[in-house]
């Protein structure tokens, strides 16, 4: 049988000819030195359709089933659709010829490189929308996107490459590659194109010494080199579609078909009647179909002979280091793991997408969160954080017989969880989400691709880099980002930090856990780095990587934990309850003191509810957020002993949601300057998604009565105005207990003592505004006048006199009477040196 049948075709006029395959390999494009493009049919003999209306020479080609982007010499770029064959469409017109253009993997953004300095990635669908690369100091002579479209390869004509993610707003440089390629003019027919590997994870080129280098991508490593096989520089190079075969070919002609696995040469096939220039295989046949410098298509049909061909019905190959593809690479063990528990396949990740954009026009800003997967994740059975509850399971509480006959039990553990960081949804998580910025994530199969953003660009520059330790868990403030692994194979669990800046060269560190041991949360203050392990350990370092402390946490298993300055907040699960739940407790300890201030205290959760996040304040108070929507914050806790929580707000009694209109809940982000800091959640879903959400912010509201009123009849003993004055008083009481703490145990600032001033203050007018209210309802509300004068805090003496006034204002003399005798006795007792109790 007939190895392969040749067959040479003059598409073009003599000069540089390139072609491009559709994906499902049908049809075949090449473009050429004429004003020329030609179609072909795969598998047919009949005359290619022609369409010669272009401008000038064309340069690069590059197609998809419905479309095809021509690049010229008189830099346009134009579109062609298939079904019209006529005059393209323009896309982009550069002031110099075009050199490459690669499309994304979805079709929807191009990337054109020119002998302008820049590189232009464009929205095929909309011309407006254009992204400029330019971190390069010469012209671009390629340009490839990677599997999944995020990244974007640039061989620069200087002989580096540029490695570009797009996963964000603004491009940003992921690496520099220097030595690897040849510096090459743009017009030079050898090649320094970057072959991503169709398994993801590696990348091929050309390299300076006439060999082609595979490089892994997570480490920038080499993973293998096909050597001694071209004698000259090579000019094209092509993967099979499942990555077990290579083709190369170089400028003295000769074609050879490498053995990926082995990195042997399986074929040296006779050399090509001119430079071969662009080289494709068919997406499915055994064909290999290749354009020379003179003009001419060839096809290549039965290009690997027999003997070979059980490489090409392999599943798809990886290139991994030590050239053994049957065991993991160091960037792709667990095939995607995640969580350190469930595996993720490679999916499609749109850059579309991630600039927020659906098939026509820009998401708002309004309805930027949609269940658009179908993941359900706006399931009324999922819980604070995104596991399914246990509704679906018979009630435990009570005494039924068929309960206690079970035989053992085992009760429901809250499970752990990091605080600000959401599932996955699709290909992607938040693993971070704060005032500071944000921490995500999109899984690629092998690697993971961790973007850090700030909100202020200003204070720190976004950074972005290819994850292959798989991060499920981020913490991010002012110093740095930290970052944990769940343990893979045989590598143990990994911590990571990462310092946003020092006055001496950046120093990052990483620490491996012992094996066997897992990462449940972690947590960064301004002094030490906190980790809670599978084993029950509290593990804390410094911000350098010195381990500092190390004990076994009381509760167990460990929930979550936070961090403030020297303070670390440990929870995990207690006693079971009368419901058979276990209690959450919690640990609260200054670790540089080694000091304990509440030790395995209950943490209030109502019936039913889970926790959903726990985080320290600006001023460095403990605040929880549980599954009903109450934010509350534990006062006291530096006592031992005396430490509680106290409700700040109640997120279903907002006024937004009085109506019943809004279909909406609240992502918790932060506690900063006495308000809620939140992300808006609508439409019934639990977690923020993609593109960055905006944050919303609520001012304490402690939940203490409806402001409105049921029955027009009733008396009005809480008056809307009442209510009012009550809240305030309330909050401003909570509030300054909460900063006379800090006051009393810190070196307080004059700024502190003046708001705990104006706290007090604030809180007397609400009483004297209450006072008024009162006096207003009748004579009868005279013994309620009375007890809301004793409850002023009078440090100024002044409010008293004040509260007398306005007794006398509404013609209560007698109730006057009564706080002027309030007022002496209070003088009295300062003068005893002892001041009576509020009210007596």
């Amino acid at each position: 049988m007939m190895a392969f049948r040749l067959r040479g075709r003059p598409a073009h006029s003599p000069g540089p000819a390139y072609l491009s395959y559709t994906p499902n390999g049908d049809k075949i494009v090449t473009v050429g030195m004429n004003n020329a493009i030609r179609i072909f049919q795969t598998g047919s003999d009949e005359e290619p359709i022609t369409l010669d209306n272009c401008s000038g020479e064309n340069t690069a080609v590059v197609a998809t089933d419905d479309f095809f982007l021509v690049g010229n010499d008189d830099g346009t770029v134009s579109k062609y659709d298939f079904k019209a064959n006529s005059l393209g469409t323009p896309l982009i017109r550069l002031s110099l010829p075009v050199r490459d253009i690669s499309l994304s993997p979805d079709g929807i953004w191009a990337a054109i490189a020119s002998d302008e300095i820049a590189v232009k990635v464009i929205r095929i669908n909309d011309t407006s929308k254009v992204l400029h690369l330019r971190d390069h100091m010469k012209p671009i002579k390629h340009v490839s996107f990677d599997t999944s479209g995020t990244v974007l390869a640039a061989s620069c004509s200087d002989g580096s490459i540029y490695f570009y993610s797009l996963s964000s707003e603004q491009p940003q440089l992921v690496k520099k590659v220097d030595g690897l390629i040849k510096a090459l003019d743009n017009e030079a027919e050898a090649s320094s194109k970057v072959v991503w590997h169709p398994a993801g994870g590696s990348f091929g080129t050309p390299v300076a010494g006439r060999d082609f280098q595979v490089t892994a991508r997570g480490d920038w490593s080499e993973i293998s080199t096909f050597k001694d096989g071209h004698s000259t520089d090579i000019s094209a190079a092509a993967w099979s579609p499942n990555g077990a075969l290579l083709v190369t070919t170089s400028i003295d002609k000769k074609l050879i078909l490498w053995d990926t696995k082995e990195l042997k040469i399986l074929k040296t096939y006779d050399p090509a009647r001119e430079t071969i220039l662009a080289m494709h295989w068919h997406p499915t046949k055994n064909i290999l179909t290749y354009t020379n410098n003179d003009g001419e298509l060839y096809i290549h049909e039965e290009f690997v002979p027999q003997e070979f061909l059980s490489f090409l019905k392999k599943g798809t190959h990886r290139m991994v280091n030590g050239h053994a593809p049957d065991s993991p690479s160091k960037d792709s063990m667990a095939n995607g793991m995640t969580n350190g528990a469930r595996g993720r396949s490679a999916s499609m990740d749109s850059l579309d997408e991630i600039l927020g954009l659906d098939g026509n026009s820009q998401a708002g800003a309004d309805d930027f969160i949609v269940d658009d997967d179908g993941a359900g994740y706006a399931e009324a059975e999922m819980n604070g954080n995104g596991k399914r509850t246990n509704g679906h399971l018979p009630s435990t509480v009570g005494h039924s017989k068929k309960y206690r006959s079970t035989g053992s039990f085992k009760p429901d553990t809250h499970e752990s969880f990091q605080p600000g960081s959401t599932p996955w949804r699709g290909n992607r998580r938040y693993l971070c989400l704060n005032l500071i910025g944000f921490v995500w994530t999109v899984d690629q199969g092998d690697y993971h691709t961790v973007t850090v953003e700030f909100q202020d660009r200003g204070f720190h520059r976004d950074f972005h880099f290819t994850d292959p330790f798989l991060y499920d868990k981020a913490c991010l403030n002012e110093n740095g980002t930290l970052f944990a692994c769940p343990p893979r194979a045989d590598e143990p669990a990994q911590v990571f930090y990462r310092p946003h800046e020092t006055w001496t060269t950046r120093t990052d560190w990483r620490t491996q856990l012992p094996k066997g041991e897992s990462v449940t949360a972690i947590a960064l203050s301004d002094s030490y780095v906190t980790v809670t392990t599978s084993t029950g350990y509290v593990r804390v370092y410094t911000l350098f990587g010195v381990p500092f402390r190390i004990y076994r946490q009381k509760a167990s298993p460990a929930v979550t934990c936070a961090a403030w300055r020297d303070y670390v907040l440990t929870i995990g699960n207690g006693a079971v309850g009368a419901d058979g739940r276990s209690q959450l407790v919690y640990t609260l300890e200054n670790v540089k003191r080694d000091e304990i201030h509440q030790s395995s205290d209950i943490v209030a959760l109502s019936p039913g509810a889970t926790l959903q996040s726990v985080f320290f304040s600006d001023q460095g108070d403990p605040h929880i957020y549980d599954s009903t929507g109450t934010l509350l914050v534990l006062s006291h806790w530096r006592t031992p002993g005396q430490a509680r929580w106290i409700p700040l707000l109640d997120t279903r009694l907002l006024d937004r949601l009085a109506t019943g209109k809004k279909d909406e809940s609240y992502w918790p982000v932060a506690v900063a300057q006495d308000r809620f800091h939140c992300i808006i959640l609508k439409g019934g879903d639990k977690h923020p998604y993609f593109p960055r959400p905006l944050l919303t912010d609520f001012a304490f509201q402690v939940p203490i009565a409806s402001t409105a009123r049921k029955d027009p009849d009733e008396m009005e003993t809480d008056t809307p105005a009442a209510s009012t004055h009550e809240q305030s008083y309330l909050l401003n009481n909570i509030l300054s207990s909460l900063l006379s703490d800090l006051i009393d145990s810190t070196h307080s600032t004059a700024a502190q003592r003046l708001q705990l001033t104006q706290l007090e203050t604030e809180s007397d007018k609400a009483l004297l505004q209450l006072l008024m209210v009162e006096c207003l309802q009748g004579e009868e509300r005279g013994m309620k006048c009375l007890e809301i004068a004793g409850l002023l805090n009078d440090r100024s003496g002044k409010m008293l006199p004040a509260a007398q006034k306005v007794a006398q204002r509404y013609g209560r003399e007698i109730l006057s009477e009564k706080i002027g005798e309030l007022a002496e006795q209070r003088l009295m007792a300062e003068r005893e040196g002892e001041r009576l109790p509020l009210g007596e």
